[in-house]
């Protein structure tokens, strides 16, 4: 939940609006996307419940009745994976805790962004609010301190397999927790160390069960998908913009959006973009200056079908947030504790197990991908003389000396074409791990990065149609496009000029689709 911690009683809602007023109360229930997003990338402070502290220090003490017994419980008293049947002594509970968290920091390649970061350690934090984790509050207190404070781990993008949860990844964040390691703070990468020094953090010392319980979890993959999956909502209302503004370019009709015929076949997703793009094509003198003389019966699918296609993609995105939003008041570590400092149970599952986020992750994927193929498509039809309804060949304004947008087509089929590989599903695959122990991997991680460029792809393909059809707009002048086209267009107009001669046009795209990605478009979103 999201308060103020002043006065006010609104969620800020955009980059613009200060985040200084609002904070996120963490009691371990599932979280929105937008109270992710609030976070992770709008910076909002977080802070945990009272109830959850109480819950947590509750779970705490049946781990810590255990140890004092002297029973055994699995990753409190024994070693891991394979290894779980070796019994430690209580004078090396720490040090297993800490070689835990040193022997899994094995993640490779480049440090994911500070954003996605930034969504873990919220996770984290709000998974152990749930009281099953068996930690000290201090532990969870530590990871919202770093939230709080700017101290991010550095934490390479590769080396999880999903199975155990994403073991890798959260190690490098538990790193910093104990002073080891690298940290991103102030804008520089430093030990973990001296960021914790310069913030005013103390490194913990873990205790029992608290370096497992750390790394036991999906919070490395949903941060990613999460964030990820924010982006795709909203370059998916997007392609409706691009879609409406390509068949006004095109002379196309808007009957095919009709009420009734979705009604008749009535998937929300498809009744939600006919309704929308119903409202963006409202009031066009070019759709009067072909309404009774036009030999056409009906469109070519990529633009007949929109709701059909984006209204499928949109159920498809509907399902994983649903998926996602679960997951992040979920326990996922393990062991998992239960009942009360007299009457505690350690229950030994699988909660950690990727696999419901590994397939959404994959789901999402393939419906971007399809509509990055339909806008392709559009995108064709716009440049293509043979089909586009008497604009010049390319959009060029001197075609033949002039090139155009013909590589814009080509480099939006390449995109394409690698989200196409992409989309080839990770959670197919396993290869088991942990000396077998850990014989089925979800590769969840796999999927939240792959779904991430993918959805950087369609934010560039998106960009590269809205380019596209406002050039071919400008070939319908001095009739106006719907009153919604028009604005679109000339939001457009804001970071990419019409095209009067050739130039290099790599660099505007990159600055539209950047533009897409801050919001500035959002207003179109339906």
């Amino acid at each position: 939940m999201i308060e103020p911690l002043a006065s006010g009683s609104s969620v800020p809602v955009s980059a613009s609006d200060s985040p200084a007023s609002y904070r996120l109360l963490l009691d371990g229930q599932p979280l929105t996307l937008e109270e992710l997003a609030g976070v992770a990338v709008r910076r909002l402070p977080a802070q945990l419940t009272s109830e959850a502290l109480q819950r947590i220090a509750e779970s705490r003490a049946i781990v810590e009745n255990l140890v004092g017994r002297g029973e055994t419980a699995y990753g409190i008293n024994t070693g891991f994976g394979k290894l779980s049947d070796v019994h430690i002594g209580p004078d090396q509970l720490e040090a297993l805790q800490r070689n835990l968290v040193r022997s899994h920091a094995c993640g490779l390649g480049e440090p994911l962004p500070e954003d996605e970061v930034r969504a873990m350690l919220l996770l984290r934090a709000n998974v152990l609010a749930k009281g099953f984790s068996g930690v000290r509050p201090i532990v969870a207190e530590t990871l919202v301190a770093l939230l709080n404070t700017g101290v991010h781990p550095v934490i390479p993008a590769r080396g999880s397999v999903g199975a155990s949860g994403d073991l890798a990844p959260l190690a490098h964040l538990a790193l910093t927790l104990i002073g080891e390691g690298d940290a991103f703070y102030q804008g520089r990468r430093i030990p973990s160390a001296e960021a914790l020094r310069q913030a005013g953090i103390a490194p913990l010392t873990l205790a029992a069960k608290e370096g497992l319980a750390l790394l036991n979890g999906t919070q490395a993959m949903a941060g990613v998908g999460g964030l990820a999956l924010v982006r795709a909502r909203r370059v998916t209302e997007l392609f409706d913009l691009a879609g409406a503004m390509s068949l006004e370019a095109l002379r196309g009709t808007p009957a095919a959006f009709d009420a009734r015929i979705h009604t008749a076949r009535p998937h929300a997703g498809q009744m939600a973009v006919a309704s929308h793009l119903r409202t963006l094509l409202e009031q066009s003198e070019i759709r009067e200056s072909h309404r009774h003389d036009d030999p056409r019966v009906q469109d070519a699918y990529c633009l007949r079908c929109m709701p059909q296609v984006h209204g499928a993609a949109r159920g498809a995105l509907a399902h994983v947030q649903s998926v996602i939003e679960i997951e992040t008041g979920s326990a996922t570590d393990n062991p998992l504790i239960f009942g009360n400092e007299r009457e505690g149970t350690i229950l030994s599952g699988g909660n950690f197990h990727g696999a419901p986020l590994a397939l959404a992750f994959d789901y999402a994927a393939i419906a971007l991908t399809d509509l990055m193929s339909i806008s392709e498509r559009r995108i064709d039809r716009l440049i293509n003389p043979d089909i586009n309804e008497g604009l010049p060949a390319f959009l060029s304004p001197e075609a033949g000396v002039s090139s155009g947008l013909m590589i814009v087509h080509v480099a939006a089929a390449a995109l394409l074409n690698d989200a196409k590989v992409l989309s080839h599903p990770s959670s197919v695959d396993s290869v088991p791990t942990s000396g077998g122990k850990e014989d089925h991997v979800s590769m969840g991680m796999t999927g939240a990065l792959k779904l991430r460029r993918i959805v950087e792809h369609a934010e560039c393909v998106l960009a590269m149609e809205l380019l596209s059809a406002a050039q071919g707009l400008e070939y319908r002048l001095p009739l106006r496009p719907a009153r919604a086209v028009e604005h679109a267009a000339t939001k457009v107009r804001e970071f990419v000029a019409p095209l009067r001669e050739d130039r290099v046009l790599s660099g505007e795209i990159e600055q539209l689709a950047q533009a897409i990605r801050e919001g500035h478009f959002d207003e179109w979103r339906g």
